[in-house]
């Protein structure tokens, strides 16, 4: 019987020649990710002093500090601080702070690989399987025994198979395949498995919109969310001066999935997510038009670089409509300089957006620009829960970048074919 992709990363990590879904095992992690909200100040630091052991491998760790930074206020400067004092105690050499959030910096260092276990404090580091990784969030109790032992116990998760077959027509993005699929499966209909994404359509995605897929994984309750690696994948990691080759990881034509759900992308078109719930989708053309007060785009979600182009071609020309507030934050420094290198940022700010740091402070409503009492925001964010961007009266649409570009221009929930 054949393995998914799931199933042969973690038989490798096991040390074993295969496994199967519903297994319990032990596996060596190759990468574990702390970022500063949830990571050493978190129970860990504790723990770690009480264990009195050593980080078990201080080049496998790495730490991000994105969620506080740029910091807003002496308590998040404290926990920054307290973050960097850290890695220095523990030895960690690979800590990054105010580039950008934690995934898109992982993937950009080369710290994610095909065939890899990654663990992180975050829910999202499940956007490491768009490289072929097995890449899935703990709580710190967890981090703190894989701090200490490089090793995790866990399930081999079932896999759902999700097959994106046909073209996808101009204005869709893969963040409209994502709510989609979410809004299919539902918010907890993948829990604890690992959703595997497929088909022509996802496999002429490039890996900026891959990672979009697999960040948002976790919003269906996946474990793990997975594409088979390929050219692309390749071209991608040689890029970050990786040396090849890597290994290509696809499920075998006989391994047992626990469902497939199977759709034409070619009949798709942008969509939403409504308040208050990553699952309550449908098509931006049902949104009754409804005001905004604020268009996000940026996060490790939606703030790659094809994520800025893609809203800068549909805004130039054309300005932020009045009222409304334009903010976009690119989803690392790296890609912050190559969009202002060649003129994409520009593109943005004389169509009236405020560029931003590389952060995490809008998505998870610490800084940079919450919501206000009844302010509605379309976000390319991965969450739209109540309070996630501020106020707990205010209102957050998840989106596309080319949905949330002519959101802003137009004042008001828009289809972005009308621009197109």
């Amino acid at each position: 019987m054949g393995m998914t992709i799931a199933e042969k990363i973690i038989a490798g990590a096991a040390g074993r020649q295969e496994v199967r879904a519903g297994e319990i095992v032990w596996a060596d992690v190759d990468r574990a990710m702390m970022d500063d909200i949830l990571g050493p100040r978190v129970e860990i630091a504790e723990r770690m002093r009480e264990l009195n052991v050593p980080v078990w491998d201080p080049d496998k760790v790495v730490i991000i500090a994105d969620h506080y930074t740029p910091p807003a206020n002496a308590k998040q400067a404290a926990i920054v601080k307290f973050t960097q004092e850290w890695a220095q105690e523990y030895g960690i050499r690979n800590y990054y702070a105010f580039v950008g959030p934690c995934h898109q910096v992982m993937a950009e260092h080369g710290h994610v690989l095909p065939g890899t276990v990654v663990m992180g404090t975050d829910s999202h580091t499940c956007m490491g399987g768009a490289l072929g990784a097995f890449a899935s969030g703990v709580g710190s109790t967890e981090m703190v025994g894989i701090l200490a032992t490089g090793r995790i116990w866990l399930r081999v998760p079932e896999t759902i198979r999700v097959t994106w077959r046909g073209t996808p027509p101009p204005g869709v993005m893969a963040k409209d395949i994502s709510l989609a699929t979410i809004g299919d499966i539902g918010h907890a209909g993948a829990t604890y498995k690992a959703v595997e994404y497929t088909g022509e359509a996802v496999a002429a995605l490039s890996m900026d919109e891959r990672f979009c897929l697999s960040n948002m994984a976790v919003e269906m309750g996946a474990k793990a969310g997975l594409i088979p690696t390929d050219e692309t994948t390749e071209a991608f990691l040689l890029g970050q001066g990786l040396a090849g080759p890597f290994p290509r990881l696809d499920s075998d034509i006989d391994a047992v999935f626990s469902e497939r759900r199977d759709y034409d992308a070619a009949t798709l078109t942008p969509m939403l997510a409504c308040p208050h719930e990553v699952d309550n989708v449908r098509p931006v053309t049902e949104a009754n038009a409804a005001r905004i007060d604020q268009a996000y785009i940026g996060s490790c979600t939606g703030g790659r670089y094809t994520d800025l182009a893609a809203a800068a071609r549909l805004l130039r020309g054309r300005k932020v409509a009045s009222g409304c507030r334009l903010l976009v934050s690119p989803a690392s420094k790296s890609i912050w300089e190559r969009a202002a290198d060649d003129g994409t940022l520009l593109a943005l700010s004389e169509a009236g957006a405020v560029i931003l740091a590389p952060t995490c402070g809008v998505c998870v409503g610490l800084h940079s620009g919450v919501l206000a009492d009844g302010q509605i925001c379309v976000s390319t964010t991965n969450r739209n829960f109540i309070g996630r961007l501020g106020s707990k009266k205010a209102e957050t649409y998840l989106a596309s970048p080319l949905t949330a570009a002519a959101s802003a221009v137009t004042g008001r929930l828009t289809d972005p074919r009308e621009f197109l």
